[in-house]
């Protein structure tokens, strides 16, 4: 296999940095949440929630990258800590992820108090600045309310105590654990949504064409016009205006067209990508990549999006309800 080949089979466009309005909207609050902690030494917290796939675990990368971890000879500094939650998270093993984080080889070792104050030991020897906490949601999907209630209690008194801000970041839902503890949600009141790419007016087209031009220079070989107003409406059919889904049929297609030694990515391949990365028994005529393919949301029940429109559905629900509406 040439150089040029194996180039091409290993290439992500998750190497470079795709940058659109609400990545950036969500990269401003969480910045903001940063520098005024420098300035004023208050810790604050932020919620930033998003459907999956709307590119919540790329803003956490990306923020964590502008602080890399460094090691000074004396103590190993970490401005920015990411934490995943665990699945089913209790005290004991949330405690123990936040000791994995901060490198705490002795992590499974002592009672939940001694990790606790393990945690503020290396929280004040790396230097950390901002905590940023993923798969928030878990609360919800494993934890029964008393569960919940009692490492919502413990999280909220690390924070207090720790000084330093946090980041909460996971699905819409997570915010029913901050609901449940009435200290907690005042702490987190600042909300960040990261919704997805919408078609409906003409700046909101020019705004998701946008990002497709980005995505096609740094293709590494030609393609079809990815920006073309046709072309755009096809990928966002094909992916809901999702960003993952749009990485996933870029990264596929590059692939295809090496596996094929084609030196451009047409709109067969990005047909072949839909069925591989989306729908793997779509229908040519719900396929939007095919010539005749029907260019409507793929949100019925048994089509792709269905479950992404149910969630954007509730929510919807729930914001009329809180507005008094019907």
């Amino acid at each position: 296999m040439n150089n040029r080949l194996l180039a091409l089979r290993s290439y992500s466009i998750r190497g470079h940095v795709i940058e659109y309005k609400a990545h950036c909207a969500a990269i401003d609050r969480i910045e903001r949440l940063h520098q005024r902690s420098r300035l004023t030494g208050q810790p604050g917290g932020l919620l930033i929630t998003g459907l999956s796939g709307s590119g919540k675990s790329t803003v956490k990368q990306e923020y964590q990258a502008r602080f890399p971890s460094r090691d000074t000879g004396e103590a190993f500094h970490v401005p920015v800590l990411t934490v995943d939650t665990p699945a089913g998270p209790t005290v004991k093993n949330l405690a123990e992820s936040i000791l994995a984080a901060l490198g705490d080889e002795l992590r499974y070792r002592g009672t939940t108090e001694q990790k606790t104050q393990r945690i503020y030991h290396y929280l004040r020897l790396c230097k950390v600045e901002l905590i940023l906490i993923d798969e928030f949601q878990h609360f919800v999907q494993h934890g029964g309310r008393s569960q919940i209630l009692l490492v919502t209690d413990w999280l909220k008194n690390l924070i207090d105590t720790a000084g330093i801000p946090v980041v909460l970041i996971g699905l819409p839902d997570c915010e029913s654990v901050l609901n449940m503890n009435v200290q907690l949600a005042r702490r987190f009141s600042a909300r960040h949504y990261l919704k997805p790419f919408v078609f409906d007016t003409e700046e909101d087209q020019q705004e998701f064409r946008a990002l497709l031009q980005t995505v096609q220079d740094s293709l590494p070989m030609p393609a079809v016009s990815l920006s073309d107003p046709e072309m755009a409406q096809r990928f966002y059919v094909a992916t809901f205006g999702l960003i993952d889904f749009v990485c996933k049929l870029a990264d596929t297609a590059v692939q295809l067209a090496a596996q094929y030694e084609s030196r451009r990515i047409d709109s067969a391949i990005l047909a072949e990508a839909f069925e591989e990365e989306v729908w793997r028994d779509a229908p040519k005529k719900l396929n939007p990549f095919t010539q005749r393919g029907e260019l409507r949301l793929l949100i019925g029940r048994g089509e792709p999006f269905y479950k992404w429109a149910n969630a954007i559905r509730h929510d919807q629900l729930d914001l009329a309800k809180k507005s008094g509406l019907k």
